[in-house]
């Protein structure tokens, strides 16, 4: 029926499921081309040379698509994609799989306090794209915040694009968590609500 899966309502993922996942997949996948420019313009915003070889890691990376932009922007980055799902990882392998020498993936639960433990941090880049809302709850969220500044370095930035409108306050509720986390300065470089870019730095300009 329309607004589900099977019998599973909107907002209810599976990502351990492949057969949910490629269901999933065929459907995002279509937004690929609306989506590109907007990654596009989130990069921009990251104060790095082309040819920089930059440390970067994408959160909740998922099949690849914010990865692919880092890697066409910066072709000779050092990339971890991190994620918690098998298939989304299958997926992302192949998309990839021109740049296999340069990337490495690590398998990790944001909701778990240990998902950091694995990562090769610090980073100069940490992006992401439509994950971390799925967290949907507040003191999940602000801590994954909290575990990303903690891997960036102070030169460094964090760039997320997401659906801040489906918390309370919005866009201004998740840039304070932002600030709580230790980001010294925030700004919201794009919006169509509830998605919106948000960019993060370590230090004052």
């Amino acid at each position: 029926m329309p607004g589900q899966y099977g019998n599973r309502p909107v907002g209810e993922h599976d990502w351990h499921s492949r057969e949910y996942v490629e269901h999933w997949i065929a459907s995002d996948i279509t937004r690929d081309n609306e989506r590109r420019p907007l990654l596009q313009q989130m990069l921009t915003l990251a104060p790095f040379a082309p040819e920089a070889e930059i440390n970067v890691l994408d959160v909740g990376a998922g099949y690849g698509v914010v990865s692919e932009q880092v890697l066409r922007m910066f072709p000779r980055a050092r990339l971890t994609l991190q994620d918690y799902s098998a298939p989304m990882f299958e997926h992302a392998r192949r998309r990839l799989q021109l740049h296999s020498s340069r990337i490495s993936y690590v398998r990790s639960d944001l909701r778990d306090p240990g998902w950091t433990s694995e990562l090769p941090a610090p980073f100069d880049l940490i992006i992401s794209g439509l994950a971390i809302h799925n967290l949907r709850e507040s003191p999940l969220m602000r801590a994954c915040y909290g575990s990303i500044y903690e891997m960036l370095l102070r030169t460094g930035i964090f760039l997320d694009y997401d659906l801040f409108g489906l918390v309370e306050g919005g866009i201004a509720t998740h840039r304070e968590w932002l600030h709580a986390a230790g980001f010294a300065r925030t700004e919201c470089n794009w919006q169509e609500p509830p998605l919106a870019i948000i960019a993060a730095w370590p230090e004052a300009a």
